[in-house]
């Protein structure tokens, strides 16, 4: 199926600061990444990316003088002329401009009684037929005990009244029961994201490596920051993340060292290495960085940056070091608020105390990652972390709410 080109519509648009216009900028974005054609439409604002279209028309903004005026005519006098007049403009731009256009999304402008010859506007194109139109509701005045009564009139009352050719959707499940108990239809809840790897400022090969492991869907990364040694006791590693995957936990381990080319025992650890995982069916789940393959093409170089930007989406670190003569990864991990599992030798005894989790090198592997998983279950950031990548990251939204929406609305069209 082609993916339909979508319009998304707010009264402004960033610079213009706001929650709403802060959602529209990350929709685009998503849209557009995910090879929409996008269109964004408001009445001010400015080109805040150059990706896709964005048009402007004075009349679209809550503070344009013609817009208030009508406004205070029909408040005031209940002359509502002024306000069908500039509606019938408005259609016609919006007409114009999304005449190649498969959906719009209007942003609050269907709910909020900002600019009604807009929203007069927008209902009669879902009318039409000509595009599907989505409302996104963020709030309502009819929330508020203290809504101002004329909003009781017509043609006021259309922001309170549900339009069969329009779909609901609202930011949260408390506000798609409050639009709910509104419109007496069906409002469909999809909350608002985060995009990690722009907030984190990620270069373009970590963001690849989230994306093409589907790190925001894991319930647990681990990353371990060694390079390919014996002592470094890797194959402890594998066979906890064997046991973890017993439990159901989808879990990924990943190595950021290398082996040494020069140095026949390091090589021949590092066939070991892959046979034990793939022995123990994890092969997938322990990701040895030097080793991955980017889909297109291209290997992955670790560096400074990279493992910095690695730690800040990992859930730990995990050391299962046999002998160290330090463990400088224990300071990193602390710097970033890490925390850090590993094995109770006396250098991580002495940099860690009592602000890491150990285990005793004799333990098994399940009790290792009993104590683990036990560990993160009892640790508030960590399940919030955990769940805002699981949840709330944006791509997942877009695949798990946003995509099925878009689909249905073409099917039942």
């Amino acid at each position: 199926m082609r993916k339909p080109s979508i319009a998304l519509l707010h009264y402004s648009v960033p610079p213009v600061i706001g929650g709403v216009e802060e959602v529209l900028r990350q929709h685009a974005e998503l849209f557009h990444r995910h090879h929409h054609q996008v269109m964004v439409v408001a009445g001010e604002g400015g080109e805040f990316s150059r990706k896709y279209e964005i048009v402007f028309h004075p009349l679209l903004s809550s503070t344009a003088r013609a817009v208030q005026r009508a406004h205070s005519l029909s408040i005031n006098k209940n002359d509502n002329s002024r306000i069908f007049s500039l509606s019938k403009r408005i259609y016609r731009f919006l007409r114009r401009v999304l005449s190649e256009t498969d959906v719009l999304i209007a942003h609050n402008v269907v709910s909020m009684p900002f600019n009604l010859p807009l929203t007069l506007a927008i209902v009669k194109m879902a009318e039409d037929g000509r595009l599907k139109v989505i409302s996104w509701g963020h709030d309502s005045p009819y929330f508020y005990p203290d809504y101002p009564q004329y909003l009781e009139r017509e043609p006021w009352n259309t922001l309170k009244k549900p339009h069969p050719s329009i779909k609901y959707v609202a930011v949260t499940e408390a506000r798609a029961e409050q639009f709910r108990k509104l419109y007496g239809v069906e409002v469909i809840p999809i909350t608002n994201g985060v995009d990690p790897v722009s907030f984190f400022e990620f270069h373009h090969t970590t963001i690849r490596i989230f994306k093409e492991l589907e790190l925001s869907r894991a319930d647990l990364i681990a990353i371990i920051p060694f390079r390919m040694v014996r002592r470094k006791n890797i194959e402890l590693a594998i066979r906890v993340l064997a046991e973890l995957k017993k439990m159901g936990v989808k879990a990924r381990f990943l190595l950021t060292g290398k082996y040494d080319p020069h140095n026949p025992d390091s090589r021949k650890y590092h066939r070991e290495l892959l046979s034990l995982a793939r022995r123990l069916g994890v092969q997938k789940e322990f990701v040895i960085l030097t080793d991955l393959r980017l889909a297109g093409g291209g290997m992955v170089v670790p560096d400074r940056r990279m493992l910095k930007e690695l730690y800040q989406i990992s859930d730990l670190v995990f050391l299962p070091s046999k002998q160290e003569g330090f463990g400088l990864p224990l300071l990193e991990a602390g710097l970033l608020k890490l925390p850090i599992v590993c094995s109770d030798i006396k250098p991580f005894r002495e940099i860690g105390r009592e602000d890491v989790v150990s285990f005793s090198l004799e333990d098994p592997p399940k009790k290792i990652a009993e104590r683990l998983l036990s560990f993160l279950q009892e640790h508030p950031t960590s399940r919030m972390f955990r769940r805002v990548m699981r949840e709330y990251e944006i791509d997942n939204i877009y695949f798990d709410r946003i995509l099925p929406l878009l689909k249905s609305q073409f099917h039942e069209g």
